[in-house]
């Protein structure tokens, strides 16, 4: 019997373990209290953090692309996501969401019921927004246009359905603290922030692991596209020799030193960022030009 009282015991400290691990960690209740958002600095913060590319209709211009109904699908190795509704309205959106809700959302990757959200939502990038941004980008997603659409289950493949795994997920992966360290100038810090949580450019530039986490060991270097075929270019100095000065035009007007055009979703990104000022263009540039070079 002695060997089986060991085995339960380690069962239960491995359960105990594994619960304890993957638990959700929400902010502190009174992380949000006092904060006031802007929705006039929110729009900026709207654009630049590419919400529309996502949560509006694929191919969306124009005024559509501020009805945030959700639906586009993202396929993965791990199975198929779909986009949910951001929209204000109350009943399928996020109307209904406190500032503090929205905040776990963005910065803890939980849903208003305390449940792990899955990372094809760039909440890896997102977690480094002050606090503030965030209240000023909810200020702003309430102006838009509520929109009725229920939100579409995710289709995933076995075990991927049960969320409380993504609680390991971010114990393996989710990490505080920059990619790019200090020191960097005022305006290198502006631009990595803007690159590494705002634009989120690593979601997309940087190759993952076998669990779909990017792997920072290699930032920047260059991954599948992943809403096609094709590859995310590696823009590290290791393949990218522009100048800073190459780098904001390209960001502000989608050309390239040699007079091509950014073209498929990049093209998007560039209109986003179009919203931004000469300045944060600038400053992700200065950023890009630090990046360790990698192949």
């Amino acid at each position: 019997m002695r060997p089986l009282r060991l085995l339960i015991l380690l069962a239960l400290l491995g359960a105990g373990a594994f619960w304890w691990i993957t638990r959700p960690n929400p902010l502190p209740a009174d992380a949000v209290a006092g904060l006031t958002g802007d929705a006039r600095k929110g729009e900026a913060l709207f654009w630049a953090g590419g919400c529309a590319s996502c949560h509006a209709a694929r191919g969306a211009t124009g005024a559509a692309q501020l009805k945030l109904g959700g639906g586009q699908e993202l396929a993965t190795q791990f199975g198929t996501f779909v986009v949910p509704n951001i929209s204000p309205d109350k009943a399928t959106g996020i109307g209904g969401w406190t500032l503090a809700a929205f905040a776990n959302a963005l910065t803890r990757g939980l849903n208003p019921a305390g449940q792990h959200l899955y990372p094809a939502f760039p909440y890896t990038s997102y977690s480094h927004m002050t606090l503030q941004d965030v209240a000023d980008l909810k200020a702003y997603i309430d102006t838009l246009p509520p929109v009725v659409q229920a939100d579409a289950p995710h289709r995933l493949m076995f075990p991927f359905g049960w969320r409380r795994l993504i609680g390991g997920w971010k114990w393996l992966f989710l990490r505080p603290g920059w990619v790019v360290p200090d020191p960097l100038t005022p305006e290198e810090q502006r631009g990595r922030y803007l690159a590494e949580a705002l634009v989120h450019c690593g979601e997309c530039h940087t190759p993952r692991n076998l669990f779909g986490a990017m792997d920072s060991g290699r930032w920047l270097a260059g991954a599948p596209n992943p809403s096609g075929p094709g590859h995310i270019p590696n823009i590290t100095p290791a393949k990218l020799d522009w100048s800073a000065d190459d780098i904001a035009t390209y960001l502000t007007s989608g050309l390239t030193p040699a007079f091509d055009s950014a073209g498929g979703d990049m093209a998007h990104v560039i209109e986003n960022l179009g919203h931004l000022t000469d300045a944060d263009r600038a400053a992700i540039a200065a950023y890009v030009k630090k990046v360790p070079p990698a192949n």
